[in-house]
């Protein structure tokens, strides 16, 4: 019995590090996580600019108006250059496709000229996957690319931006766990551990903790991956003030939550708003940050709510919108406005729009189960749309097939990929137009849609969490 105890013992899994706030292990992790896969990012997840262009044109047109209304009624302005920042580079498609509209639309060749385009990110990984996309390369011209820590942005100086653009970067930004308890602010500490099952492929394991700690990239490019089987232990510890940006505020905002529910404190999204008042002309356009979160009160009380998820090893917070309204408020005043990321895209392009991802949850009997049935539906789906859908980028989606699938399925799902033009529906969260959706109708109905109910999701206002724009102008 006490070998069988000691061969259990040796099974558990091991630490890897002491317990330490949730935000410190966060940076770390984010460090690891682009070191070792930041160029494998699209096989990981998607985001809503990874691969679709709606984004980046309803930004371009809706910057191209702001600032033809502002040169309207100060035609000074119609001189000065127009710098324009954006704080995670992701692959480079947003900047591409916000540039290329931007040019479109500047009929008159005035505006796109003066245009200098920054993209910044923390990660020579990722800045370099963004320099190697093809659409960017007829920009050369416009764009810098800057590896810096947002907020630390010093090389920049005070007033010299016009607008500063984030996309799904607040969410993986410094983030404190925080609730109330008897009087007192606790905050969340975690502590990682590797699944006892990975034990064996780590034979020197002091030369593994030395490479985990120190971020030890060339030596951990060489070990098998292991991100993925972290299991992180959780405790509640006092917090300590000083060390709390924007504290006094964040007190006051968990008052208004009960006792012993966990909230998130997007700590370095707050600080991201004070240096765009900072970095941001006396009349920039703004900030837009678009981001997974919510704004509803309700929402934040829930003590069931998910404060983040690890997505391929990596923390990614829900954004708490509420809170950093009030930081906006304090730092800059001006104006803040939170709306449905689809409202901000429909409203700019002039027209409702869903994404491929709404369409198939509007589906009153998705396939479950089966591999082969739910992804063979997925792809009818988008044969379906991609007989409306016309991109004006050539990027065929990308669908791994499962190697697990029998030979047959696996050569029916490849002849539907096949048969897909370079041009349709590039991504799972692509936005698709009303048009786009109601005018192939009749073939969803085929595959069991509902008319009505895609209409009615097409019109929908935001869930209590869902992808948001929050807009942020500070007073001069």
């Amino acid at each position: 019995m006490a070998a069988e105890a000691a061969a259990t013992d040796d099974a558990l899994p091991q630490l890897l590090g002491d317990f330490s706030p949730v935000d410190v292990w966060q940076v770390h992790m984010n460090q690891l996580f682009y070191a070792l896969r930041g160029g494998q990012l699209r096989d990981l997840y998607q985001t809503f600019a990874a691969a679709d262009y709606r984004l980046g044109f309803a930004l371009a047109a809706d910057y191209v108006a702001r600032v033809q209304q502002r040169e309207k009624s100060n035609p000074s302005a119609a001189s000065r250059a127009l710098i324009i920042m954006e704080w995670g580079a992701g692959n480079g498609n947003l900047a591409a496709c916000f540039l290329d509209h931007v040019q479109a639309l500047d009929a008159a060749g005035t505006l796109y000229p003066r245009v200098e385009y920054i993209l910044v990110d923390s990660s020579e990984v990722v800045l370099e996957s963004a320099k190697a996309n093809p659409d960017l390369s007829k920009h050369q011209a416009k764009i810098r690319f800057e590896q810096a820590q947002v907020p630390d942005l010093k090389a920049f100086a005070d007033g010299s931006l016009d607008r500063i653009i984030c996309n799904e970067f607040w969410n993986e930004s410094p983030t404190k766990l925080l609730l109330r308890k008897a009087g007192d602010i606790m905050e969340e500490h975690v502590r990682p551990n590797l699944k006892e099952t990975r034990l064996k492929d780590f034979p020197d394991w002091p030369g593994f903790i030395h490479a985990f700690e120190n971020i030890d990239v060339p030596t951990l490019k060489g070990l098998p991956v292991f991100l993925e089987d972290i299991v992180w232990e959780r405790e509640y510890h006092k917090i300590e003030a000083k060390d709390v940006p924007f504290r006094r505020l964040i007190t006051d905002f968990l008052k208004g939550i009960d006792e012993e529910v966990l909230v998130p404190a997007n700590i370095g999204a707050a600080l991201s708003l004070n240096e765009a008042k900072r970095l941001l002309a006396s009349d920039a356009i703004g900030l837009s940050a678009f981001d997974a979160g919510t704004a509803d009160l309700s929402v934040l009380n829930d003590p069931e709510k998910p404060c983040y998820n690890l997505l391929g090893g990596q923390f990614s917070f829900m954004v708490n919108f509420a809170l950093l309204e009030d930081v906006a408020n304090q730092v800059g005043g001006g104006k803040v406005n939170i709306e449905a990321q689809k409202e901000f895209v429909g409203r700019n392009l002039r027209t409702n729009v869903m994404s491929l991802m709404d369409v198939l949850a509007s589906h009153p009997r998705l396939p479950e189960g089966d591999q082969w049935e739910v992804d063979r539906f997925i792809l009818k789906t988008i044969g379906a749309i991609n007989s409306a859908y016309q991109s004006p980028y050539e990027r065929k989606i990308e669908f791994p097939i499962p190697p697990s699938l029998s030979e047959g399925h696996r050569k029916e799902l490849q002849q539907l990929l096949d048969s897909f033009q370079s041009t349709g529906v590039p991504d799972t969260i692509a936005y698709l137009t009303e048009e786009e959706v109601m005018g192939v109708a009749g073939k969803l109905e085929e595959l069991g849609y509902d008319r009505e109910t895609l209409r009615a999701v097409l019109k929908a206002p935001a869930q209590p969490v869902d992808y948001f724009h929050f807009f942020f102008v500070p007073t001069a």
